[in-house]
């Protein structure tokens, strides 16, 4: 199976690439910046048409990954780097996709659980979640992650292809023992002592552990029934608070400060972060994978952070 992975070098690529290289297939990453890697890495600019398109035709999947980090503070230049990263790379790929003599049977689209809204009452699934934006005083920070949320998504559905099949992973954040990523710097708090709960610990953490992320995109690449918005998180998402303390017993620590909304306020401006990223509750259940009849290796929190911190002890990916 050919797999080409617009975007493959950000940290979801860096879980996907390996995993499918490893079983095999043919992995083709398309990058701004490329670099070696034990697949290959073909140039990009992410907005215009170029070399890059010959490697749609004939493949067998394209999940497109592409867009600039979120884990910034939200500035006007960096609101159109995140806003423009995402739509344009999206629409040129559509337009790839359109133009190609044998296109890819499925198109995977990155997409994020940030689009469903801020709430603590039931958990999002496709059927029954609520799309975020009507919440009564949203931030702005926060309006602006749906507005990108909604506009990458749209940008999607904007091309025409009665060849190729469409899913729209609104994924939540993946968890993966490498240096960098959420669960790294997760942990990272937990070890030198400030892995209490954020915020007052009531919103939910909607997470998917690396594994099942990998088993996930191969249930949505044979399964043809599944197309349009598809949750990808594990079914078990809880509040900040118990997810942290959860995270501690797997690590072993005892010393638990919390951090108020306040000291996130400033601990995100030193870290040229939002607290969007930990403040917002993203309650997201992944209805559709589960009526299909996928099963979690890792549904429970618990047995994942074990899992997690295991591998990072070990140095998996670091």
């Amino acid at each position: 199976m050919k797999v080409v992975i617009p975007g493959g070098s950000g940290q979801v690529g860096r879980v996907l690439a390996p995993a499918f290289h490893g079983e095999g297939h043919e992995v083709v990453v398309l990058s701004r910046s490329p670099a070696p890697a034990p697949w290959r890495v073909v140039a990009w600019d992410g907005e215009t048409a170029g070399p890059w398109e010959a490697e749609l035709d004939g493949a067998d999947v394209v999940f497109n990954l592409a867009g600039a980090s979120v884990n910034c503070r939200y500035g006007a230049a960096n609101r159109r780097e995140i806003m423009d990263s995402r739509v344009r790379s999206t629409r040129v790929l559509g337009q790839a996709l359109t133009a190609a003599a044998r296109p890819p049977q499925v198109w995977l689209q990155a997409s994020t659980a940030t689009i469903y809204a801020h709430r603590y009452d039931a958990a999002n699934g496709e059927s029954t979640g609520i799309l975020s934006g009507h919440e009564v005083r949203l931030p702005d920070t926060w309006r602006f992650s749906i507005d990108v949320a909604t506009a990458w998504e749209r940008a999607a559905r904007e091309a025409v292809l009665p060849a190729t099949r469409r899913v729209l992973m609104r994924t939540a954040i993946v968890l993966a023992p490498g240096a960098g990523g959420g669960f790294d710097l997760l942990l990272r708090l937990v070890r030198w002592g400030f892995g209490g709960r954020q915020g007052d610990g009531r919103q939910f953490v909607s997470w998917i552990h690396d594994r099942d992320l990998v088993r996930a995109v191969h249930w949505l690449i044979d399964h043809e029934e599944l197309e349009g918005p598809v949750n990808v998180a594990a079914p078990e998402p809880l509040p900040n608070a118990d997810f942290m303390a959860t995270l501690r017993g797997a690590w072993g620590a005892r010393l638990a400060l919390p951090a108020t909304e306040a000291m996130l306020t400033v601990g995100a401006l030193a870290l040229r972060t939002e607290t969007e990223l930990v403040l917002k509750s993203r309650r997201v259940v992944p209805e559709r994978l589960l009526e299909s009849g996928f099963t979690f290796t890792y549904p429970e929190w618990g047995a994942a952070a074990v899992d997690l911190c295991r591998r990072w002890r070990q140095g998996e990916g670091r």
